[in-house]
């Protein structure tokens, strides 16, 4: 299970941290991702981790604003998220798949946090 929280409202330029908790599966045997979808858009790919934190992946038009990092003792993923304008305005969903799959497939989600940046 993957309980997401830290959205909220924030200002266009500042700052919000999401976490994402899992609990009921070995949280290190998993690539953990964000995902967000917006209203009347489909979901997209934010950024994703791999199972040690070593490596990390991100949308093209989101690097140098997003990190993504995690804590294996704490079971949790974290996106900090800077420099917010509008577009980020969406309901953010993290993800998770095994460390070992090869399709891409994303075998559990959050139920999501919505994230809206006023102007």
């Amino acid at each position: 299970q993957l309980q997401a929280s830290g959205g909220g409202l924030a200002q266009a330029g500042g700052s919000l941290r999401l976490s994402c908790a899992a609990s009921g599966l070995t949280f290190s045997g998993y690539t953990m991702g964000w995902f967000r979808q917006a209203s009347g858009k489909e979901r997209e790919f934010v950024a994703t981790i791999n199972w040690s934190g070593s490596s990390t992946y991100y949308a093209d038009s989101l690097k140098g604003r997003f990190t993504i990092s995690r804590d294996n003792a704490k079971n949790t993923v974290y996106l900090q998220m800077n420099s917010l304008n509008s577009d980020d305005t969406a309901i953010y969903y993290c993800a998770a798949r095994s460390r070992t799959d090869n399709t891409g497939r994303y075998d559990y989600w959050g139920q999501g946090t919505q994230v809206t940046v006023s102007s």
